[in-house]
């Protein structure tokens, strides 16, 4: 099975463009597929498009009465997909802005089953881009993927940034029994929960890879949610956290997985 995830506030003016989208795509790979979307307090008619489409498609809504922000959705949204999914299956994340193409989500599901546990939708591959990003917005993504790539090296990785990606579902359920409700803690900051995911993957030995993709800021229908200046401090308390020389997340978080592996692998 795929399983697509999608966080959604106020889409109701993405929907019509990204779900039939995402049908066609999903039918076409001749697999079973489900999509949850979390519903995270949308004022507009986003709900109500949801529950429509439910009636066309495979789709399961978790709702948020109010708005919780893109973490404690996030987490909602992989919590609920550890506990469907089955070993052999894939889940791919993607925004609901209409900025992600479905149709990439063949060649990410492609190179998990290569034997990747997390494949990255990259702009910064050979072959990847991005249309309608301003100068200004592209400097600014360009130095946060530096920062993340000093300070979270992770080997082949030039996009840190994109939460269009692939996981298989045995890492997920890995993540979500080692870590518990700590696999995003930093959920009060912005949209650090796309960064934290990463780190928390690398820090339970997961094989990254990549695909190259075009993002699609041209297509965007819906106001960026991103509030720079939370995320910015996100990035640097969790680069804090991780870092921190006395029981920071890069040794406490290796040694408990350690331990945790070893505990059970026992007969």
């Amino acid at each position: 099975m795929i399983l697509v995830l999608l966080p959604a506030y106020n889409e109701e003016e993405s929907l019509p463009q990204l779900m039939p989208k995402l049908q066609q795509t999903l039918s076409g790979m001749g697999e079973e597929f489900k999509i949850l979307v979390c519903n995270d307090g949308s004022k507009d008619g986003t709900q109500a498009m949801l529950e429509e489409y439910s009636k066309q498609m495979p789709v399961e809504i978790i709702r948020h009465k109010i708005n919780r922000g893109l973490g404690e959705s996030s987490r909602d949204l992989f919590e609920r997909a550890s506990e469907i999914v089955q070993s052999g299956d894939v889940v791919v994340r993607l925004d609901c802005d209409d900025t992600h193409e479905p149709e990439f989500i063949p060649s990410i599901v492609a190179k998990i089953r290569e034997g990747y546990d997390v494949v990255i939708a990259s702009r910064f591959a050979p072959g990847g881009g991005q249309m309608g990003v301003n100068g200004y917005r592209a400097f600014i993504s360009r130095c946060a993927n530096l920062f993340m790539k000093v300070f979270f090296p992770i080997p082949g990785l030039k996009e840190y940034s994109c939460g269009f990606r692939g996981y298989r579902a045995e890492k997920i359920k890995e993540a979500i029994g080692f870590y518990g409700n700590n696999f995003i803690q930093l959920k009060g900051l912005g949209f650090t929960c796309t960064l934290e995911k990463l780190v928390k993957f690398k820090l339970i030995n997961a094989k990254f890879g990549e695909v190259p993709f075009l993002l699609r800021y041209d297509q965007k229908q819906s106001a960026s949610k991103m509030v720079s200046s939370i995320t910015t401090l996100g990035y640097l308390v969790m680069t804090l956290l991780y870092h921190w020389p006395w029981g920071g997340w890069r040794t406490s978080i290796k040694n408990r997985h350690m331990d945790w592996t070893a505990s059970n692998d026992k007969p």
